[in-house]
């Protein structure tokens, strides 16, 4: 899958763009799994209450990861545009108004937000869920929709960080936020240190105080960090900056479109397998857990070719724009390669970490998860090479065609092909309808790319406004 007209580059060149490559995205992959171990841990500790728990917190999330996941698409815009700022010769401070107008539109967007995740049970129940089910979500989304502001006030510091290639402090904070998060589920949940059992509810509190404590801590260190304080961020925080609010929804709005489409068409596959197969839900939210556990990978080094790429074309380097979109696409597959191997040769003690043995339905959920395990580990290249991808052209400021064929493959492909699947093959048809979407999208984006690199000069005058 490696460009052919790169050849020509050295092979230093190329080795040079691993390492720069690996230095970016081995922290971006660390916060991702940080903020993912979180989830995890909300999942393990949720699952021994019940499976029943479990299924209520999932199909919870699955509404909420849709709001939040179009948060995270706004605030991703951050980061390619101080790295063509910085690759054009800007300056650093030039970080301030982006990360303010991130700020401003951050604050924006989440009130509405709010208000449809307070409707959480009547949106359940419109999908056909079970009432008893839909109640019990809409309690445990009650607490955490409360998390997302300091959750997108933290991406948005993370990604100016990101930018200037200076992850480090976001791993520290999210480390700390990993620990804190896990002792407060274990007291929240069942009760201890004078705290009443507060049980699934509990679970959503911890990550909402955990929120806020990463949040905080970035703030903190962005505002007093040597290197980062003369950055100023919060200076004239009062006054939004409508240009850089401007730029950033121009941006932003078709990647958090993009990954709403893909969230939802999970949110959709969530639907499907409760209606028409619910006591697979357990097994369904422990597969998707660990798969997205993994995704975490691909998600940094997209993350991380969108930086390199952006500093590429805002510096009018044609052949480094190519080598550091090939670097991380093989980077990508590799490792996504390596996870499908895991999963399939390991899927019971993967979905044994997840459940109480001593429930009476553990091993019916084993079995069917170690199925839909199979399945992810098929889609795992098709997952890991789209996220990539949609880096590469996010850093050739490439958007909007991105959320079309985001469009089309999720909606038009992937979940008509899991509503034809899932009353006669139940769960297993469910994701079968995910991978057909995941490698539409893939192959479509692919072609992008290759459409955007001919001829390099005109991709690079593109991504710089010229």
């Amino acid at each position: 899958m490696f460009d052919p007209s790169h050849r020509g580059g050295t092979a230093a060149a190329w080795r040079r763009e691993v390492r720069a490559c690996l230095a970016l995205s081995v922290p971006l992959v660390v916060t991702n799994a940080i903020e993912m171990a979180m989830n995890l841990t909300n999942a393990a500790l949720v699952g021994h209450i019940a499976p029943e728990a479990l299924a209520a917190v999932t199909l919870a999330l699955a509404l909420y990861n849709v709001a939040l996941t179009f948060g995270i698409g706004l605030t991703a815009a951050v980061s390619p545009l101080i790295s063509r700022a910085i690759g054009g010769g800007g300056e650093p401070g030039a970080a301030r108004r982006v990360v303010q107008g991130g700020f401003w539109n951050a604050l924006a967007i989440v009130a509405p937000i709010w208000a449809v995740l307070w409707q959480g049970e009547a949106i359940f129940r419109a999908a056909g869920q079970d009432p008893a089910l839909s109640r019990a979500a809409a309690d445990y989304l009650h607490v955490m929709q409360w998390g997302l502001l300091p959750a997108l006030a933290y991406l948005v510091l993370r990604s100016m960080l990101a930018a200037l290639e200076r992850p480090g402090w976001a791993v520290v904070t999210g480390l700390a936020a990993v620990v804190l998060n896990a002792g407060l589920n274990v007291l929240l949940i069942g009760g201890g240190a004078g705290l009443p059992a507060l049980g699934t509810a509990g679970s959503g509190l911890a990550t909402v105080v955990s929120n806020l404590f990463m949040a905080g801590a970035l703030a903190g260190a962005v505002a007093l960090a040597p290197g980062l304080r003369d950055i100023r961020v919060f200076a004239g925080l009062a006054r939004p900056p409508w240009d850089a609010c401007g730029a950033l929804w121009r941006l932003g709005l078709p990647i958090g479109i993009s990954i709403m489409l893909e969230t939802g068409s999970f949110t959709a596959a969530t639907a499907l397998i409760g209606h028409y197969d619910a006591p697979a839900l357990p097994a369904h939210a422990i597969a998707l857990q660990i798969a997205s556990f993994t995704f975490m990978v691909p998600l940094g080094i997209g993350q991380a070719v969108a930086v390199r790429v952006g500093r590429a074309a805002g510096a009018g380097e044609a052949a480094a724009v190519g080598r550091a979109g090939w670097t991380a696409l093989a980077l990508g597959l590799g490792a996504m390669a390596a996870a499908a191997l895991v999963m399939l040769a390991l899927p019971g003690p993967l979905v044994r970490l997840f459940l109480d043995p001593a429930e009476p339905h553990a091993e019916a959920v084993v079995r069917t998860a170690t199925v839909l395990l199979a399945l992810a580990g098929a889609f795992q290249l098709a997952d890991g090479a789209q996220v990539v991808l949609a880096g590469m052209l996010r850093g050739l400021r490439d958007t909007r065609v991105p959320m079309l064929i985001s469009g089309f493959g999720y909606w038009a492909v992937g979940v008509p092909v899991a509503a034809l699947l899932a009353p006669s093959h139940a769960a297993a048809g469910v994701w079968t309808g995910l991978l057909a979407g995941l490698c539409a999208v893939a192959v479509l984006l692919l072609a992008r790319w290759h459409a955007w690199r001919r001829p390099a000069s005109g991709v690079v005058r593109a991504a710089r406004g010229g």
